[in-house]
């Protein structure tokens, strides 16, 4: 238990010092184009170029924690973080940003590291918490919005970038000296673990649901400190300060988000998160104050923080086996849907004048998220109703109106020997024994038309050729409007009550 502690304490911590560092340029670009000359798209890719790697990192660095353990790549991360951040803090080109920032993403990279490693020392029951704890982590980006720009007003933007390789260096030092050593490792090849999910279609749609809410988060983190200077006409500080509220809202309902997730049913909490999303799409398109602004914004960090959290308490659910590389799967799509909108929100800006189109594709993916949410949680009903059956003690068949075999459970496989493949599609006359002459059957669909179902002893033949007798209720299944759709049959074994 105190190595489980531990660990929780020194990635989460961890995380936060790399979200601190992932978001250094967007905190500080109203000083850096001081400076810099650059123009208003060249401020948008800038400012967007760090969730590139970032967000393309997060697969390896999943598989990578996986097969190393998340002290070495933390150790190993934190190291390369140094590099952008000398390089930072001596920019003076449009290049220069460009290429600090896009090394700089892997501040944002190490967020697969934890999400991966820390679900190995707690049950099943816990990893939607757990990780919501872990993801709390985001706070960095918001210590980092709010300080920034106070200590550059102090010292400059320079000066403020190098105070990061402080933290930067304790926490490599940290994690060397006191991450866990004998974490259990999977050594799995990547390209095998990559074919083993990318063919389940809810790896893509908690892709998109992480890419919509991480996204959401990750984009107005970047856009809102420069948007409300140059919309709204607020100071650097105050803008911080608006952009830092944000960040903590998300990230303090972020381990809510779990804690929900552990205790009901996630797919109903997405159905409000994803609601909530698209309302408050719609009003920050037609918001024409910093009021209803800021009220879309609050609404979004909440939707965006709670679903974060349940997110990622589906993904080792679904996904235990290939937890590494579904996370990082996951949670690099999420990173990318952080580097689009800063881009189409410019473009629209440029194009438009306004960023209403911006905001109203929010509500639209979030409306489309809505729908296939609702989706999955029926899916995800029918598919246990589905493995009840197959799992039930009786043998079962269903066949259609027809006649016609349209499914059988496990327990008709063990008493008859025939495999579903084998019977499916066939007539129930695949198991007559030619024991009973034509009027049994007679009776036995005379009961089933007058009184909806038919019991009885009855004599089959099982695939090898042996006759048993068998115990069985033939029942009518009807839909909502009365109408007659399937037959279910239900039967077992008696062979052993006749010897």
């Amino acid at each position: 238990m105190h190595l489980q502690k531990w660990q929780l304490a020194l990635q989460t911590l961890s995380l936060v010092v790399g979200f601190m560092c992932w978001v250094i340029i967007s905190s500080l670009m109203s000083k850096i184009t001081l400076d810099i000359s650059l123009t208003p798209n060249q401020i948008a890719l800038v400012t967007a170029i760090p969730v590139i790697l970032g967000s393309i990192l997060r697969i390896f660095l999943g598989y990578w924690t996986n097969r190393f353990g998340a002290r070495m790549m933390f150790f190993i991360s934190f190291l390369i973080l140094i590099f952008p951040v000398i390089y930072l803090s001596a920019a003076d080109t449009f290049s220069d940003l460009i290429i600090g920032g896009l090394v700089l993403g892997i501040g944002g990279a190490v967020f697969s590291i934890g999400v991966t490693s820390l679900p190995k020392y707690y049950p099943k029951e816990r990893h939607g918490f757990v990780n919501g704890i872990y993801g709390a982590g985001n706070i960095g980006t918001a210590l980092t919005s709010f300080s920034a720009p106070v200590l550059a007003n102090a010292m400059g933007w320079q000066n403020t970038i190098r105070l990061f390789l402080i933290p930067v260096i304790l926490f490599a030092l940290l994690n060397f000296l006191f991450g866990d050593r004998k974490e259990q490792k999977v050594t799995n090849p990547l390209m095998g673990q990559i074919k083993s999910v990318y063919k389940n279609e809810k790896l893509w749609f908690l892709s998109l649901f992480y890419f919509i809410t991480f996204g959401s988060f990750v984009a107005f983190t970047v856009y809102l400190p420069n948007f409300l200077v140059t919309n709204f006409k607020l100071s650097t500080v105050d803008a911080g300060l608006r952009t830092a509220g944000f960040i903590t809202l998300a990230t303090l309902l972020r381990p809510a988000g779990g804690w929900v997730g552990d205790k009901f049913n996630p797919f109903k909490i997405l159905f409000l998160v994803f609601g909530g999303l698209t309302l408050s799409g719609v009003l920050l398109s037609f918001s024409p104050t910093i009021t209803l602004y800021t009220i879309g914004c609050l609404a979004v960090a909440a939707c965006a923080g709670i679903g974060n959290g349940i997110i990622f308490k589906l993904v080792p659910y679904y996904f235990s086996k290939q937890a590494g590389i579904a996370n990082g799967i996951v949670s690099a799509l999420g990173g990318l849907g952080g580097f689009f909108p800063p881009l189409v929100l410019s473009m629209v800006f440029g194009i438009t004048g306004q960023y209403a189109i911006g905001f109203m594709s929010l509500a639209m993916f979030s409306l489309a998220s809505f729908v296939i949410v609702v989706w999955m949680y029926y899916s995800e009903k029918l598919d246990l109703e589905t493995k009840v059956l197959q799992n039930v003690g009786l043998s079962m068949m269903v066949t259609n109106t027809d006649g016609i075999i349209e499914k059988v459970n496990n327990a008709f496989t063990k008493v008859t020997g025939y495999q579903p493949d084998e019977v499916v599609g066939e007539n129930p006359k695949i198991l007559q024994s030619g024991k009973h002459d034509q009027e049994f059957y007679k009776k036995m669909w005379n009961s089933l038309r007058t009184e909806g179902y038919w019991q009885g002893e009855i004599w089959n033949k099982r695939k090898n050729g042996e006759i048993f007798p068998e115990w069985l209720t033939i029942s009518e299944v009807k839909n909502d409007a009365g109408e007659l759709k399937y037959y279910i049959g239900l039967f077992s074994d008696i062979s052993q009550q006749k010897s």
